[in-house]
């Protein structure tokens, strides 16, 4: 297949506020996902604070490394603001007023019925070497210089301001200027096997992956995405090649696979039910409703969703779900007895196909040596059958609650699409 060179960015986000932790950079996240789209890789992402040596070094390493530079923040007008100045500086050129930027920002204050102070003027003050952009959505402009053999652009810190600039001026310009690839992404989502035994039973097919398209495993809370990304002159073609080692991974690994691209697997589960004309019910202890909630937050869960009870206490587990007093006093709230009987329970008491039971040590404390915390017991009854499963989790309560939940949709997974031992 034919190539086309790879065009290089790096991205500066610019701010004491994002180094101390004030603010969380989602800019540079949010850039780095549109620079993908349109086949330009960043090499490099970094976070200075308002320092004038820190910032002109990253400006001197930025461009030994990329021919794209994209900054954000440090645009304001008061004295901590230094984007603007050391660009003049680094580009030796003077700080001049333009004034098609002071008309905008005098009319962006007028129609806010406030007064263009002496400081905001300021704002129109711009490098002479640079190109003025416009800022529909506030009033630092932002500024484009192409210099020392790179394309530069500063924006905004604010994220609706500098996503406008982005897709109104950035992508297109940097589309204007370079040629770029194709470029086509596919995601598959897979649950219930960790990352290195699916790169164990991947190992072959992926050594066989054609030199265009490249494979990323991106875990997550118990699940791991498998990224194919392919690169080349024609979409159809790469769209058609990328289908092709789908076909070949899911005959290895096709029992694991609940869907691609964005879709959740709260998502796979209702489209799974709404297939099969199945309905749920869960019975959430140590989840507090939490399986509920994320099954419900689906639009049309009310064609499969049937309810659920949260018995957190074992009086309402007896009370409620009918399990037996010496199975909780015997066995315990945490067992493979109490979670069976929970589930059948549920599943009757509404008039369910599926009922699902959660019980477990979510944490800190109320762990001991026979059940630590991280001890969780979930199980599942359809038809004329129950199935269980005992987890040992982690220290942390809301990662014990999260991976639990990930744990019991997907053995509802694997029973409505029969592929449970």
């Amino acid at each position: 297949m034919g190539s086309t060179k790879t065009v290089t960015a790096e991205i500066i986000a610019i701010g004491d506020e994002l180094l101390y932790g004030q603010i969380v950079d989602t800019n540079s996240h949010w850039i780095s996902q549109e620079l993908d789209k349109i086949g330009v890789k960043v090499v490099r992402r970094s976070t200075v604070g308002d320092n004038r040596d820190a910032i002109l070094e990253a400006f001197r390493s930025a461009e030994k490394r990329a021919e794209i530079i994209l900054m954000t923040g440090g645009l304001g007008p008061t004295n901590d603001d230094l984007t603007k100045p050391l660009l003049a500086e680094y580009f030796q050129c003077a700080v001049e007023l333009v004034p098609e930027a002071l008309e905008a920002v005098r009319t962006f204050f007028e129609k806010r019925g406030r007064e263009l102070t002496e400081l905001n003027r300021l704002q129109a003050h711009l490098p002479t070497k640079c190109t003025y952009v416009p800022n529909e959505l506030g009033t630092a402009p932002g500024m484009w210089f192409e210099e020392n053999g790179c394309v530069w652009m500063s924006m905004p810190g604010v994220p609706h301001e500098m996503k406008r600039l982005m897709e109104a001026f950035v992508i297109p310009k940097i589309k204007e200027i370079y040629p770029l690839p194709n470029i086509y992404h596919k995601v598959i989502k897979t649950v219930g096997i960790g990352e290195s035994w699916l790169a164990d039973l991947l190992k072959d097919w992926e050594q066989n992956l054609p030199e265009h398209i490249k494979l990323a495993y991106l875990p997550s809370l118990g699940q791991v995405k498998l990224r194919l990304t392919a690169f080349g002159e024609r979409m159809e073609e790469l769209q058609n090649d990328v289908e092709e080692q789908i076909l070949l991974a899911k005959k290895i690994i096709g029992k694991y696979i609940y869907g691609y691209n964005k879709e959740s697997l709260e998502e796979a589960i209702g489209r799974l039910l709404i297939q099969a004309e199945k309905k749920v019910a869960f019975a959430e202890s140590c989840t507090g409703g939490y399986i509920s909630h994320l099954v419900t937050s689906i639009p049309g869960s009310s064609k499969y969703f049937q309810g659920g009870l949260i018995p957190y206490h074992n009086k309402f587990k007896n009370k409620l779900l009918e399990v037996e007093k010496t199975v909780l006093s015997e066995k315990g709230a945490v067992s493979e007895e109490t979670v069976i009987q929970m589930a059948e329970n549920i599943k009757n008491l509404f008039d369910a196909d599926f009922g699902l039971a959660s019980s477990g040590i979510a944490g800190p404390g109320g762990g001991w040596a026979e059940k630590p915390v991280g001890t969780v017991w979930i199980a599942c009854a359809w038809e004329d059958r129950t199935i269980t499963k005992k987890l040992q989790l982690t220290q942390d309560r809301m990662l014990n609650i999260q991976l639990t939940a990930v744990a019991v949709l997907n053995m509802l997974r694997t029973a409505i699409s029969g592929k449970t031992e």
